[in-house]
């Protein structure tokens, strides 16, 4: 067989680094290499070669995407994906056994690329259909809401077009009441304060073009309704653009997405890209000091972070999602491979419900999924009072987690033992593979159960 051409592709990974904002210190750790065997890889003095590659497809999947051209080395990266899947129970292949497998076994290996794929749909749809079980959803197709959801989950919950369009009026703007100024000045709106019995939040009339807002919401709430409004009429064109290029069927699932879509550029407006991304880092995305530096919630800071996903430009890939004292998962988005936005809920054993019954209490946790990615993970209650004793406050909370390979970066982290004991968390208990788990409510779907009668756990069947 004809020796496999080298491949060069050194600039490649320094553009991967420097959008990254890593030194080469960092990614040499990442890959397992020495900093100057990295930096004669980025000079294009040496090649990649599988190991690199290996690393490089595990370390950044979505970011580094085809390593180039040549059909071999796309074969090569796909297989390295297929035989070192941990979400597959049987051994994962060494690099070396992989490369064989390419070159003298091709038809092999293209199959196994082939399974690998189908093996990967069939847990989505498998995904899919938990969902869809959980939100009763039938035939009629998904609700609005799940539309809506799954539309953000698709676009990786960051809007580019609305996303620079709010940075480029944030950074014009050179005191705190300006976005409140604006919106008197430029907009003719009048901003009034509701009665303290008025349950509503907001409300605006365009007739007269007087926004009320409630005046027992702190400041931060506030602001962000401002801002809400403020993006309405200064990005009418972009959001209308968005909402026509979405696909969505539903007249009310686009009513929502136009509202989702104010609601990201408020966000926007507040903590503009690129500073909260540099801030971020300098913070070791500390959410207490993020929202005090920008005059944001606890919440708006931690979904912020899980929007930072510009091309070019990425901050780290976390998962967000709010949870409700029933356990419901009323807000979630991932930018790992956790794939909150296609649960149908939540494992116990995951700390954020436990924060949910302890709140303004910081809990972090080391968790392990059943495909093996390890996660550092923290979780917050949080309580938003009520105007009046007849109106319970509401009780969550978020959660907010990456891979823990981003651990360095991440200062809840620093209470964890790098490598240590992880709490083996799954999906839903319809989907869930764990058969030793003392928190299983209810078998995996499709699967036998066996009932031994002279046996007692604390599951009454194996499966």
């Amino acid at each position: 067989m004809e020796q496999r051409r080298r491949l060069f592709a050194g600039h490649r990974v320094r553009d991967l680094r420097k959008r990254q904002g890593m030194p080469q210190a960092a990614l040499a750790a990442r890959l397992g290499v020495s900093v100057s065997y990295l930096s004669q890889i980025e000079n294009e003095e040496r090649p990649l070669t599988p190991p690199v590659l290996v690393a490089l497809s595990r370390e950044f999947p979505d970011q580094w995407g085809a390593v180039g051209s040549d059909d071999d080395t796309a074969e090569l990266v796909r297989a390295i994906a297929a035989a070192t899947d941990t979400s597959i129970a049987a051994a994962a292949l060494d690099e070396a056994a992989i490369q064989r497998g390419v070159e003298k076994h091709p038809a092999l290996t293209r199959r196994m690329i082939a399974l690998h794929d189908a093996w990967r749909r069939a847990q989505a749809q498998l995904h899919v259909l938990d969902d869809k079980v959980d939100s009763g959803a039938g035939r009629a197709g998904s609700l609005p809401w799940e539309a809506v959801r799954d539309w953000y989950q698709a676009e990786g919950n960051y809007i580019d077009p609305l996303d620079r369009a709010a940075e480029a009026l944030a950074e014009s703007f050179d005191h705190p009441r300006a976005i409140e100024d604006r919106l008197r000045g430029w907009h003719g709106i009048a901003i009034d304060e509701a009665r303290d019995d008025d349950p509503r939040l907001s409300r605006f009339d365009a007739g007269s073009r007087r926004l009320t807002i409630s005046g027992v919401l702190p400041p931060e709430s506030r602001a962000f309704l401002l801002a809400q409004r403020l993006a309405s009429l200064e990005f009418a064109n972009e959001m209308r653009v968005v909402a026509e290029a979405s696909g969505l069927a539903s007249p009310a699932a686009r009513e929502l997405l136009a509202l989702g879509l104010a609601n990201y550029a408020a966000g926007a407006l507040l903590m503009p890209y690129t500073r909260f991304r540099d801030a971020a880092r300098d913070l070791r995305h500390d959410i207490d000091r993020l929202r005090q530096r920008f005059g944001t919630s606890f919440e708006q800071a931690c979904h912020r972070l899980s929007t930072l996903q510009r091309p070019g430009a990425q901050g780290i890939p976390f998962f967000f999602c709010r949870v409700d004292m029933a356990g419901n998962i009323t807000k979630r988005h991932s930018a790992t491979p956790l794939e909150f936005a296609r649960f149908g809920g939540a494992c116990p054993l995951w700390v954020v419900h436990e924060a949910v019954a302890i709140p303004d209490r910081i809990l972090t946790q080391l968790a392990q999924t059943p495909d093996g990615a390890r996660y550092v993970i923290m979780a917050k209650g949080l309580v938003k009072p009520s105007a009046s004793y007849d109106r319970p406050p509401r009780r969550y909370a978020v959660a907010l987690g990456c891979e823990e390979s981003h651990a360095a970066d991440f200062v809840y982290a620093d209470s964890l033992r790098p490598g240590g004991i992880a709490t083996p968390i799954g999906t839903s208990c319809r989907i869930c593979p764990r058969a030793q788990c003392d928190q299983r409510a209810f078998p995996p779907a499709a699967s036998e159960i066996r009932i031994d009668p002279d046996t007692r756990a604390a599951v009454p069947y194996s499966f």
